[in-house]
C-alpha cells in the first residue's frame, strides 16, 4: 500500500483500487484507522484521540491533494507524497 505522508508517528496510506467511499489509512503504533476524506470522519477502527485531531487537521489542509491521489489510485496510477504536518 504506497505512502502519502508521514508525521509525529503517523502513516498515510492509499490503496488501489480501494473501494468508495474515497477514504485513507492511518496507522499510529498499534493502532490503525480508516478515514473518509470529505468529512474527515472515521470509517473503521480508531485511533488515539490526539492522533486523531493531528489527522482530522492534516486532511482538511490537504482535502483536494488527497481526493486527487484516490483518482490516481483509483486509475492504478502512482499517487503523489503529500507534505507532512508541521
Amino acid at each position: 500500500m504506497p505512502e502519502v505522508s508521514r508525521f509525529f508517528g503517523i502513516v498515510i496510506m492509499m490503496h488501489f483500487g480501494d473501494h468508495v467511499p474515497p477514504h485513507f489509512h492511518v496507522r499510529y503504533g498499534e493502532h490503525r484507522a480508516l478515514i473518509e476524506i470529505e468529512v474527515l470522519r472515521v470509517l473503521e477502527g480508531s485511533l488515539p484521540p490526539r492522533a486523531l485531531g493531528l489527522v482530522v487537521e492534516w486532511g482538511a489542509l490537504h482535502r483536494s491533494e488527497l481526493l486527487e491521489n484516490w483518482r490516481r489510485a483509483a486509475a492504478n496510477l502512482p499517487v503523489e507524497r503529500i507534505a507532512p504536518l508541521e
